[in-house]
């Protein structure tokens, strides 16, 4: 099944594009976000693929603001072990998906891979993409399930929240304040 997705963000006043392939063995994503951050447009360019449990196995993400180019190649095992650009990054040790900062489709894996019962809660490690600033560090988030299609999202400490609420395949329709779904196109 492959699915297109169209997302605007608020805060960074972005625009993205998201193609979404779900098959064996897992899913692969590709996507691409125009949008403006510190008065200076950025594009971002990024592709995830994760195994058939959700869990990411490869994240590439490129980023490009004024004179300013990043690229981060990231792979793993699924379990948590991973490589940046090809040389061992044990800073991650745990982390088992990637959020980046400028897209709500990262919230859709650990919704999908944890597969939450309504009122149960699961606290995280992700790999954060903070291409505000250019920079990749450990993060811990709470996901918490609070109807069939809405989550709880949280930074721990919490010094953020936001209530989601998603699709029949966990892609976010709505992310309060910073993200909302356009337009979605099946192809079969």
């Amino acid at each position: 099944m492959q699915e297109v997705l169209l997302w605007s963000g608020i805060e960074y006043q972005s625009l993205e594009h998201c193609n979404l392939t779900v098959a064996r063995p897992g899913i692969e994503v590709n996507a691409t976000i125009l949008g403006v951050s510190n008065n200076q447009i950025f594009k971002v360019d990024y592709s995830i693929r994760t195994n058939n449990s959700w869990q990411t196995i490869f994240c590439q993400v490129q980023m490009k603001t004024g004179n300013q180019l990043a690229v981060f190649r990231m792979g793993s095992d699924g379990n948590g072990n991973w490589t940046l650009n090809n040389a061992p990054a044990t800073q991650f040790a745990g982390c088992i998906d990637v959020d980046i900062i400028f897209t709500p489709f990262t919230n859709s894996l650990p919704i999908n891979r944890l597969a939450l019962r309504i009122g149960e809660s699961a606290q995280i490690q992700v790999v954060y993409f903070d291409l505000a600033t250019f920079e990749l560090r450990p993060a811990t988030q709470r996901y918490t399930r609070l109807a069939d299609r809405k989550y709880k999202f949280e930074n721990v400490p919490n010094d953020f929240e936001a209530d989601l609420e998603v699709d029949e395949l966990g892609m976010v329709i709505s992310y309060p304040g910073l993200f909302a779904r356009k337009a979605t196109d099946k192809l079969q």
